[in-house]
């Protein structure tokens, strides 16, 4: 006689554990469950991602600046020019990039009797995949760099620390104000015998002198010292340094600036043969800030 099916009680007792089991995770999928799952899932993630920044693209980069302002940039001698010549002049020759949705470039050059004028432009388009971090921060971050490798005085971020003087320094400076104070009374004396104040004529030098181009190229507190342009994109500084060299002198001046996630350099210098004339700092200056000016009103429409 063939045998009963037996199942003992604590089968039972798991059988039932089982289905109450599933029971219960099946309601895990109301409200409760649900805030649970998205915790981890990518819905948080993609909330918490950063912001891309606002540019996804770039424009070309010779054809940006207007016909006038790169005219204006490279002044001639007078002499006329053809429409060939003209249209290499002023068109420019583009720098050659991998990715110009990612970098861009373009210069410009005039040669004349007085000398070279050089004008370059540098667009970058930053992009950062740390999903934490958002465009605008990364491209802020270079941008800061880049004010703190050109040393612009500045009481923001990126502004550099100015060095404290050394041990040797102070000593050497105590020990000279001894002979300064000691000579001063004979020095006070032989100017008013000239009748000209003690400080006329110091740190200065005749207009046009080689000695002039060996100083620095402004007084710090001037209007055309380095500095910070607050009204120029997000974030803006210009620098100017004038250089001298064996085969003539060029002031160089940058102007770079922030708007989003696209930074935007330029570059314009003047060469001078002659190292009695040198470039004039005002007039470079203008003109860079018209034409940054200009590619910040572009990139903002």
């Amino acid at each position: 006689m063939p045998r009963k099916p037996f199942v003992p009680g604590a089968a039972l007792v798991v059988a039932v554990a089982l289905a109450a089991g599933l029971a219960g995770c099946s309601d895990d999928s109301g409200p409760d469950g649900g805030a649970a799952d998205a915790k981890d899932g990518s819905t948080t993630s993609s909330s918490q991602a950063a912001e891309p920044g606002r540019y996804q693209t770039l424009p070309e980069a010779c054809g940006l600046p207007s016909r006038r302002i790169i005219r204006g940039m490279l002044p001639g001698d007078g002499q006329s020019l053809s429409s060939a010549d003209a249209k290499k002049i002023y068109g420019g020759q583009a720098d050659i990039t991998y990715d110009t949705d990612r970098r861009v470039g373009c210069h410009w050059t005039r040669e004349t009797t007085a000398g070279t004028r050089h004008l370059s432009l540098d667009i970058q388009r930053v992009v950062s995949y740390d999903s934490a971090v958002s465009d605008d921060d990364k491209a802020q971050g270079i941008y800061d760099k880049k004010a703190l490798a050109a040393q612009i005085p500045s009481g923001g971020a990126g502004s550099p620390t100015p060095a404290a003087p050394s041990p040797s320094a102070s000593k050497s400076k105590d020990k000279g104000e001894g002979a300064v104070a000691n000579g001063s009374k004979d020095k006070d004396a032989k100017d008013s015998t000239t009748g000209k104040s003690s400080s006329d004529g110091v740190g200065k030098a005749p207009s046009g002198s080689p000695s002039q181009a060996s100083g620095p190229s402004t007084d710090p507190g001037g209007s055309t010292a380095p500095r910070v342009l607050d009204d120029l994109g997000d974030a803006a500084f210009l620098n100017d340094k004038l250089v001298t060299a064996d085969s003539g002198v060029h002031r160089d001046v940058t102007v770079v600036f922030r708007t989003s996630n696209v930074i935007v350099q330029l570059t314009y210098d003047q060469w001078s043969t002659d190292k009695s004339m040198l470039p004039d700092s005002q007039e470079l200056q203008d003109k860079a800030r018209s034409l940054a000016t200009e590619l910040s009103d572009s990139l903002s429409e």
